[in-house]
């Protein structure tokens, strides 16, 4: 049986299973994520990567084994350890009826941020993502590229500790793409945990210290994108391919 246990893990997973009904989503998987790390879950659709995303984020608690997070158990403790989380979101659930600026101010009383606080935080972000020049616009008049830089900066309204990233540039052009992985390079400069899924097999390569390859619920290999690669001598859409014997979204 593998146990994490390291005073450098800002999450540590041991034998975690999550059933739905008679259907076993995750099949005892065990990984361990450092502070400051950034970490990617791979695989296709049905993998088993969405539903340990979201235990991660305490919207569903295992149905066996253990899941600590700041050293807190997921079960007993969700509401603190969701306070120190930011999440972004794969479809974009902006307020339609918003500007840009009121969009991160409303979000942030989600954490009992003082009106002070978060107008100066949420220029700060603007700033971040590139936006200031667009604080008063309704994010109906964004382009896609905008509004996914908006849900960063909403994401980061708390300063959280974990950032979790949920294929955070579908549906991009390649341009803004980059332009949303350059955001995140900083911020794991600055010390920031990232937890990040995608099907964007560069994504991956470009951002991430470790991948954790997923299937049918299982975790089959864990390793840096260079190690993966140079073992299996191809990218990694590649990898996955010979370990699984199926595209990414099959």
């Amino acid at each position: 049986m593998q146990c994490y246990m390291s005073l450098m893990n800002i999450i540590t997973a041991n034998n975690i299973t999550k059933d739905y009904k008679e259907v076993r989503a995750v099949n005892n998987v065990s990984y361990a994520i450092e502070r400051g790390e950034f970490y990617g879950f791979l695989g296709p659709n049905g993998a088993g990567k969405t539903t340990v995303m979201s235990m991660i984020y305490c919207y569903m608690p295992p149905t066996s084994g253990t899941l600590n997070i700041f050293e807190m158990d997921v079960t007993k403790s969700a509401s603190l350890i969701k306070s120190r989380m930011g999440v972004m979101p794969q479809d974009s659930n902006l307020d339609p009826d918003l500007s840009v600026i009121e969009n991160l101010i409303v979000y942030a009383r989600y954490f009992d941020i003082p009106k002070s606080i978060s107008i100066e935080r949420a220029r700060d972000l603007l700033s971040f993502v590139e936006l200031q020049e667009k604080k008063d616009v309704n994010i109906q008049n964004l382009s896609g590229g905008m509004k996914r830089r908006l849900l960063l900066a909403r994401a980061l309204i708390n300063n959280p500790e974990i950032l979790i990233l949920d294929e955070p540039t579908t549906g991009l052009d390649p341009h803004s793409r980059r332009d949303v992985w350059t955001r995140l390079a900083e911020l794991k400069s600055q010390g920031m945990t990232l937890i990040l899924t995608t099907h964007y097999m560069e994504e991956a390569e470009n951002l991430c210290d470790r991948v954790a390859i997923m299937d049918s619920g299982k975790i089959i290999s864990i390793d840096s994108p260079s190690s993966l690669m140079n073992v299996h001598n191809g990218n990694l859409e590649h990898v996955y391919m010979t370990l699984t014997g199926r595209g990414l979204k099959g």
